[in-house]
């Protein structure tokens, strides 16, 4: 659902009349007509509204009830999406789908879609919140090294502490996953999400078995 179609909803659910909803753009943007307003400028109605009392159903949010779900956009989307895939292989989050982060994304920031996270503020909100999650599992991202690397030494660590098969060292591990050597020529990113699926896949089944 776009900015300009939440605000209408915003308009309906919190029993606005014409001149109360115009009163209100024209108090925060300086514009009585939405279709006049820029993006930006419709995400600050949008953050008024919120602040007198709306609060949009998740599944508005996500575009569903109308058969489908939008993929996800925005600048920021794709590295949300990435890391919220490797906090499920991390064994931190019990549900890998879009619904999930976008859930997550809501709690952080208040904004139901990540293509709504287009400024800087709101998007190191959500980056930095989930990368601190990752670092609160292991994850090490002091190195400046490549981000599956970092992740797998993390999953890889957790191994060694719940699966008791896992006694070979990590690049052992991580050549036999990839079924060539990695003496020479290190994993490459495509590689790396191959080695985090797989020790993702152990991780969850050791952590049920325990559950």
């Amino acid at each position: 659902m776009t900015a300009l179609a939440m605000m209408h909803v915003a308009k309906r659910d919190l029993g606005l009349d014409d001149d109360t909803y115009r009163a209100v753009l024209l108090r925060v943007t300086g514009k009585r007509s939405s279709k006049d307003m820029s993006e930006s400028e419709q995400r600050a109605v949008l953050d008024e509204f919120r602040r007198q009392g709306f609060k949009p159903a998740l599944r508005q949010a996500q575009g569903e009830g109308r058969g489908k779900t939008k993929p996800l956009s925005g600048p920021y989307a794709k590295k949300a999406q990435a890391l919220w895939i490797a906090l499920w292989n991390l064994g931190a989050v019990e549900d890998k789908r879009d619904s999930a982060l976008l859930a997550f994304v809501c709690r952080q920031t208040g904004i139901e879609r990540t293509e709504w996270v287009l400024d800087a503020k709101h998007g190191r909100a959500v980056i930095e919140a989930l990368k601190g999650w990752c670092a609160r599992e292991g994850v090490d991202w002091s190195d400046g090294g490549r981000h599956g690397f970092q992740i797998a030494l993390a999953q890889w660590s957790q191994l060694q502490l719940i699966d008791r098969s896992a006694t070979r060292g990590f690049w052992v591990e991580i050549a036999s996953i990839l079924k060539r050597s990695v003496v020479v020529d290190k994993p490459t990113d495509a590689e790396w999400i191959t080695v985090m699926n797989a020790l993702g896949k152990r991780i969850r089944a050791r952590k049920a078995g325990s559950s």
